[in-house]
Parts: structure tokens; sequence; C-alpha cells
């Protein structure tokens, strides 16, 4: 019996967060609630959201494939919970019969203001069950960006997106050995934080300084 199972939150720090972000209430980011994006402008309020990619691959179904893109604009906030995660399964399958389990999410937030508190929560979790020769990855993928004053991603960022999204989709569902699917994926996520970093440079600079921040998570077998 080979089983594999590791759940841990993303090493990596918020080392370039705005000044003065704290740490919000316990629990929050367990909330599944997401302000629309039409919040980018107006009063500053409070704000949770919470994406989950869920795949699994068994002897019935031996290819399960899936990604989410989701871009979460808060505007100003008071306090945010944020929570990302992507958890992968291959069941009951050997090496003459392997499964194959893919699921990757990525998760964009932009939140307004120098005095937010902000719980932010990164997880992924790839687990092989009586599963020897199988391929499963999990990657979770979170990209927090702060602004001083509220800011929106313009349409030309947004197309540039959009199309990240696309070849992540194509990515997901591609017979990559799951090493090589890695590094593309990571490929594609430092394309993600290379265009948000492009669209803070045009935000309004106040005191603190706009920032991108990264939390990425990955869980595989085989390797980690």
């Amino acid at each position: 019996m080979t089983s594999h199972r590791k759940e841990r939150a993303s090493g990596r720090p918020f080392a370039h967060r705005v000044a003065r972000i704290g740490v919000f209430a316990a629990g929050v980011a367990g909330m599944a609630t997401a302000v629309p994006a039409q919040a980018a402008t107006g009063p500053a309020h409070a704000a949770v959201t919470s994406d989950h990619v869920f795949s699994h691959a068994d002897r019935a179904h031996h290819t399960e494939a899936r990604d989410s893109f989701t871009v979460r604009q808060f505007g100003s906030v008071n306090a945010v919970g944020v929570r990302n995660q992507a958890n992968a399964v291959s069941a009951g399958c050997s090496v003459d019969d392997h499964c194959r389990s893919v699921a990757l999410s990525f998760q964009i937030v932009t939140v307004a203001g120098e005095r937010t508190h902000l719980n932010a929560v990164n997880l992924s979790d790839a687990a092989n069950k009586e599963c020897t020769g199988c391929q499963t990855l999990a990657g979770a993928y979170q990209f927090v960006v702060s602004t001083p004053a509220p800011f929106s991603l313009n349409s030309a960022s947004r197309h540039r997106l959009d199309d990240i999204h696309r070849r992540l989709d194509a990515l997901t569902r591609s017979s990559l050995p799951a090493a090589e699917l890695r590094k593309r994926v990571d490929g594609l996520a430092a394309e993600v934080t290379a265009v948000l970093g492009d669209a803070v440079a045009h935000a309004p600079q106040q005191h603190a300084k706009p920032a991108v921040t990264l939390h990425r998570h990955l869980d595989g077998w085989p390797g980690h």
C-alpha cells in the first residue's frame, strides 16, 4: 500500500505587505461569501472569499483534471479573509493501470487601504491511496495585490490574465508528467505576477507603496 498525504500553509510570508496590515479574526477565511468586483470602489467594508478545487481519479475514472482561476477585487476594505485550496486524489490504480489527478487553483485578490486587517490561507494536498505509479498534483497559487488607494485592474490587464487562464486550462488537461507540469504552471504564475506588477505600477501612490505578494503551495506524487 502506498499512502501519501500532506497539508500545510505556504511557507512564504507576506514579505512585501502594505504597511500596518494586521491579522484578521480567526475562522473568517472558512466562509465562502465573495464580494463582487464592483466593490472595487466605494466605502471601506469587510469581505471574505474562498476558492477550492478538488479532483479525484480512480479505476472507474482514470483521469480527472480541474483548475480554477479567479479574480476578486475588493476595493477599500477594513478587514478581509481569503482562502485558496487545491486537493487531488488518486485511488486504487496500479502501474499497469495508472491514474492521473490534477487540481490547480489560481486566486487573485486586490485590496485597498493602509490599515487593512488581512487573513490569507493558501493550501494544497495531493494524496495517493493504493495507487502505485499514479500521477497526482495539487497546486495552490494565491496572489495578493495591496494598494493604499482604491485600484481596479484595467481591460488590458484582464485580457492578459484571460490569456494565462486559457493556457492554464490547457496545461491542466495535458498529459505532461507531473514534474514538468509543475514547472510549466510555475511559469504561468510568474506571468501573473508580472501582469499584476505592471498594473500596480500605475496605481495611485500614497505613503504606502503598492505591493504584489505570491503565496505558492505545491504537493505532488511522485516528487514533492
